[in-house]
């Protein structure tokens, strides 16, 4: 691994960070590394939103130090975001303005001038593919577009680090693959990405690496396959209807090393040997008298989460 790619751009030490009783963020240690995707996982109220205030210096931390691209935040907060992009959750285009004058007038928040502009925003609309639209209203734009000319408008600057704050929410699944192939894009430019997202598939598929914070502490973290194999086993079978219950505490004793949990009607069963169960479901008796479905399927990191985090339902 070369110097640059294994460089720091973004330290934690010993970050806290407390409103009132509640501690959102608590003696966090992170690196984010040059040309890698981090994914910043956790569920809501976990301390992710302040995590990335106090990345870019939009808030102070109460003790421990936060460095951004070699500079303290936030102190040197101004001069560091310069030189990073950021996608937000929300959009917050300008409805009053093209698609083009939206680029050009952010653009102007860094100072850059029409010679650095010229090709760059062409590029821009070219990454996503709106060069045919450049001069429409952003009000004709569908969600997926928005999105898109959103990460487009992140760029315009030419960032060493990208802030991704959930880029993919409330989109349909083809916009969702159209921003990951533009992600994927990125990262072969050698791009630095931070992502926080709810959508595992999204992290498996884009990160080096996972960190998993609860209640502003690191749970986990890892690649996807560390983290898989760390603390899943490798298959899960999902037993989904009435009787799925039932049906397996009668054939517990199959596999006593398998992990068991329950959702609802759904029923899953971590195991290292699928053989057993898909045999006891395959049995001509059970295919028939059976008022459940299955699926068997290899784990993945949305296991790994739920494990860590839990099947509850939280609110923030």
């Amino acid at each position: 691994m070369s110097s640059s790619i294994a460089s720091t751009v973004l330290s934690f030490k010993a970050v806290r960070k407390s409103f009132g009783n509640l501690k959102a963020v608590d003696g966090l240690d992170l690196d984010v590394r040059a040309g890698e995707c981090l994914g910043l996982l956790g569920p809501n109220g976990a301390g992710k939103t302040t995590t990335l205030r106090l990345a870019l210096g939009l808030s102070r931390p109460d003790s421990g130090s936060v460095s951004l691209l070699g500079l303290s935040m936030p102190d040197f907060g101004s001069q560091a975001r310069s030189r990073v992009g950021v996608v937000p959750q929300s959009d917050a285009l300008d409805p009053d303005f093209t698609i083009r004058e939206n680029l050009t007038v952010f653009a102007r928040y860094f100072g850059l001038s029409d010679t650095q502009l010229n090709g760059r925003i062409e590029s821009l609309l070219a990454f996503a593919s709106l060069e045919r639209r450049a001069d429409e209203a952003v009000t004709k734009l569908s969600g997926g577009q928005k999105r898109r000319l959103t990460l487009a408008r992140a760029l315009i600057n030419d960032p060493e680090l990208i802030f991704l704050d959930e880029p993919t929410t409330a989109l349909d699944p083809q916009a969702r693959h159209l921003i990951w192939e533009r992600l994927q894009a990125l990262r072969d430019q050698g791009k630095t990405l931070l992502l926080t997202t709810h959508f595992m598939d999204e992290a498996q598929r884009l990160c080096d690496r996972i960190v998993i914070i609860d209640k502003g502490r690191i749970i986990a973290h890892g690649s996807p396959r560390e983290l898989i194999a760390q603390h899943i086993a490798s298959d899960v079978i999902e037993l989904f209807g009435r009787q799925a219950r039932s049906w397996l505490d009668e054939r517990r004793s199959l596999d006593p090393s398998a992990r068991i949990e329950s959702s609802g009607e759904t029923v899953f069963i971590y195991t290292r040997d699928t053989g057993v169960w898909m045999s006891a479901l395959h049995h001509p008796k059970e295919a028939q008298t059976a008022d459940f479905d299955y699926l068997c399927r290899p784990a993945n990191l949305e296991d790994v989460f739920l494990r860590l985090t839990g099947r509850d339902l939280r609110d923030a």
